[in-house]
């Protein structure tokens, strides 16, 4: 037998009209087209499929099982058309993501509970394990957004600007270093500093400061928890260089201080990596506004490093 979707339907209409004619009418062909195909597929079956004698016309048994395959088959085929439908429109999607700032984990976390209630039919998930290969990841389609630093020319690919932002440096309030208006690389040198888990190619303060500079800190200690972090430098255990919009209370809390890092500072920017024929979809470019606004709350809820 060739069974087809319109066979499946006009079986189903069949049945739950009670008669060829309404049936017709559900699925908006003729009656005497209706009935050809009824004929058609009967003749594969060869078997009847309707007792006609009957009033309102009834499934034989041959008919009932093809009416439970269509009742199995035709919402499964209903719900792919209406999830492509949704994709094609923007309302559903994948939006894998690989970060390659440590940091922003804690600023992505509020921006992805904001997008959820927005987009619920989009599936959201975190590759941190992919952050440095990110960007060969997106272009394979492994991944669909990119956070990263370090904006970078690739075909296909779209960097939108997120927002700007400055590294600072952390120490308790009673270290040495906190008496200084800024500090500059050899101030690390008899330092440990504390640095999140990433490959020093990734740290602002080895990229944008010591490395240039050929200086080395007297120790790296590597951990994985801003707040962990933060616990070590209040107990003198080290010294730390974090975002200022991952530290915005640091410098309303007794046992901690924030510098600049050079007398001008640093500033660097976060870019969200996509793919170009992804840019622009309606839950894609509904993410990056949301991105773009989050860290302008934070900084003005704990004011500037």
């Amino acid at each position: 037998m060739h069974i087809e979707f319109r066979h499946l339907r006009t079986i189903k209409a069949i049945h739950d009209a009670g008669g060829v004619g309404r049936a017709a009418q559900i699925l908006n062909i003729t009656q005497s087209a209706l009935s050809h195909q009824v004929k058609g597929l009967e003749e594969q079956a060869g078997v009847e499929l309707f007792v006609r004698r009957s009033k309102p016309l009834r499934l034989s048994a041959a008919g009932h099982k093809l009416l439970r395959l269509a009742e199995k088959v035709l919402p499964e085929v209903e719900a792919l058309e209406a999830e492509f439908t949704d994709l094609r429109s923007g309302r559903s999607g994948r939006l894998h993501i690989a970060i390659e700032c440590h940091a922003c984990f804690e600023w992505l976390f509020p921006v992805l509970e904001k997008f959820r209630h927005a987009w619920p039919d989009v599936d959201v998930d975190i590759r941190p394990g992919l952050a440095f290969g990110a960007l060969p990841a997106l272009q394979r389609e492994e991944v669909d957004l990119v956070v990263s630093s370090d904006p970078e020319s690739l075909d296909g690919v779209d960097f939108t600007p997120l927002f700007d932002y400055e590294p600072v440096f952390v120490a308790a309030s009673d270290h040495p270093l906190a008496e200084k208006p800024f500090v500059e690389a050899e101030d690390f040198r008899p330092e440990t500093l504390i640095t999140y888990p990433v490959e020093r190619s990734r740290l602002d303060v080895f990229s944008q400061l010591l490395t240039p500079a050929k200086v080395e800190p007297r120790g790296v200690r590597q951990v994985e928890l801003t707040a962990v972090i933060l616990l070590l430098v209040a107990s003198r255990r080290g010294v730390a260089v974090l975002p200022d919009w991952v530290v915005r209370d640091v410098r309303y809390h007794s046992d901690y201080v924030t510098r600049p890092i050079t007398e001008r500072g640093l500033t660097r920017r976060l870019y969200a990596a996509t793919r170009s024929d992804q840019t622009t979809q309606p839950f894609m470019a509904h993410l990056l506004r949301l991105a773009r606004s989050e860290p302008v709350k934070l900084q003005r809820a704990g004011g500037p490093a």
